[in-house]
Order: C-alpha cells, then structure tokens, then sequence
C-alpha cells in the first residue's frame, strides 16, 4: 500500500484543512498518508512520494513553519523522491503561489521528479480550497501518477 508524506506549509491554518483533505482523500483511495505540519528532512522518507501544501505570505515567502525545511532541502539528493504541489495564494498579489514555485524547484533543484503539473489554487475564486484539492488529487490517482 501506498504511503505519502504530506508536507505542510502553512501560515493561518487553510493548507493544513487542504492537507487534511489530501489525507482523507488517499485513504479513501486506499492509500496512507502521514501529515507533517512542522516538516523537517530528517523525519521525512525521501523514497516515499511527497505532497507538499504549501501557501505564501508576505513577499512571495515560504511560511515559517516549512522554511527550515527548504532550506534543508539545499543540501539533500532528492533523486528517488517523487512529488507532487499543491500552492494555496491569492491573484490579487503578483506573488501568487510564489511558496509553492519556490518549494517545486528547490525539490527539482535536488533530483526530486514532480509527478504532474502543480495545482496552485486562488483562494479569491475558491475559499475553500480542499473542495478543489481533493478532486484533483482524486484525477492523479486515477491517472496513476501515483504508482507506489
């Protein structure tokens, strides 16, 4: 069975009910999941795939919860990690999703294999973003990007 690491950026609490969702999501699709909400490199199995939820704050930057995690990442081989990226932001600023860019090519930047187009989420046209997450993590699975 699979299981996934599900990293969690997060700075007012919306990307941990989009991570919640993933979770449920994939047990219902028969999978597992573990949920990291202060994510640290040495807790997380680099062959298993990840989904990294993340949003931005500020100036296009990573949440702090997920920051020292990214910087970690720098010095990580990444070459057997499979990810995916789900980026909560809003379109009104010219950094939309710039957290999730950011955590989508420091994981490339290291060898990690980014299974499908990013889901980057407006939360001006979706204030609930799992509503959107599920799904499309759903259309994943059932594209077999997801292979264990």
């Amino acid at each position: 069975m699979a299981h996934f690491e599900i990293i969690v950026g997060s700075v007012l609490g919306a990307t941990e009910y989009v991570a919640d969702a993933v979770l449920e999501t994939l047990e219902k699709c028969g999978m597992q999941g573990t949920i990291h909400l202060t994510p640290t490199l040495g807790e997380i199995d680099a062959s298993r795939p990840w989904i990294i939820c993340t949003s931005t704050h500020g100036a296009g930057d990573l949440p702090d919860n997920i920051q020292p995690f990214a910087d970690a990442l720098a010095n990580a081989s990444l070459n057997t990690t499979r990810f995916l990226v789900i980026g909560l932001g809003d379109s009104s600023y010219d950094t939309y999703c710039f957290g999730a860019m950011k955590m989508q090519s420091l994981c490339e930047a290291q060898g990690a294999t980014l299974l499908a187009p990013p889901l980057h989420i407006d939360v001006l046209n979706h204030p609930i973003p799992e509503e959107i997450a599920a799904p499309w993590l759903e259309k994943q699975i059932s594209a077999q990007y997801l292979e264990a």
